[in-house]
């Protein structure tokens, strides 16, 4: 009786080795799928760069070949012709629209940002409406108002004219983003601050910003991609003293001729330096955009 007890029962245990084996196994081809996509998608992502990067080094005969050249021998002529059509002073001004503007959103954010996750009032959350809401307009509704406006002004043409525009595009998104690292701040923190007696200009210089200061390199790093890409605007208000690096790439194709390699080398010259700034905030960007992730 109990030999045949045992048969039908087994002692508790006895199959758990095998289970958890199968389960192990499962779990690692499930895992080595999930691997094995990841990099799938992550090449069919990177593949468009990659083209452009190599076609930036062909002759306009390899780029618009088909079959594709795979093998060629790189140079750098694109490259020359593009400096040589005077692409440093849509350069020159990309960077000042840019760097002014993102300098201004960062002074314009911070305290804004401040206010509204450490001194809310009763009607914050109708301010920050108000700022997404700036976003839900088409930028095409309020050209011409804005195109007429600085007309009037005597101002197009004029490269202050996009730093104002850029300000005021990036600023919602700036303030949003702001408030979310300000929050993840602990109240003890401000309220030992207070205690030492520290002001509010010594408590946001040697207490809050060194706290948020990932946040807002991910913030200003945000806003440099946003006003370094803005096409719309540059193509509406400007014509050649302010235009911009996209104006400059748009003005590589002609309706004649070939101008793939060209372009492609345009293309990736302004591509460089939002990639050497995202490379250089690499450590803050990750920091700061996980930062409001996680309450």
């Amino acid at each position: 009786m109990t030999s045949t007890a045992q048969t039908l029962n087994p002692p508790a245990g006895t199959n758990r080795p095998a289970a958890t084996h199968r389960k192990d196994r499962g779990s690692g081809i499930g895992g080595g799928l999930l691997t094995t996509l990841t990099w799938v998608l992550s090449i069919a992502f990177f593949f468009p760069v990659l083209w452009m990067a190599m076609t930036a080094f062909k002759n306009e005969n390899q780029a618009a070949s088909n079959p594709p050249t795979w093998f060629f021998t790189p140079t750098l002529d694109q490259f020359r012709a593009v400096i040589d059509a005077g692409a440093g002073t849509f350069f020159a001004n990309s960077l000042i629209a840019t760097g002014v503007s993102t300098l201004l959103v960062v002074l314009l954010a911070v305290p804004a940002a401040y206010a509204l996750a450490i001194r809310p009032v009763a009607k914050t959350s109708d301010v920050l409406f108000f700022f997404m809401s700036t976003k839900m307009l088409p930028v095409v509704a309020v050209i011409m108002p804005i195109y007429v406006i600085a007309g009037q002004l005597h101002v197009l043409d004029n490269i202050w004219t996009l730093v104002v525009l850029y300000t005021a595009m990036n600023l919602p998104i700036a303030v949003w983003m702001m408030r979310s690292f300000f929050q993840e701040i602990p109240g003890e923190v401000l309220e030992a601050a207070s205690m030492d007696g520290a002001g509010l200009m010594r408590t946001m210089r040697s207490v809050l910003m060194p706290m948020v200061a990932p946040g807002l390199a991910a913030t200003a790093l945000i806003c440099v991609i946003f006003a370094w890409n803005e096409f719309f605007f540059a193509l509406n208000l400007t014509a050649s003293r302010a235009a911009t690096v996209p104006i400059f790439i748009t003005s590589t194709m002609t309706s004649e001729g070939l101008f793939l390699a060209r372009l492609s080398a345009a293309s990736l010259l302004a591509s460089l330096p939002v990639i050497i700034a995202g490379w250089v905030a690499q450590k803050q960007l990750v920091r700061g955009l996980s930062m409001g992730a996680i309450k």
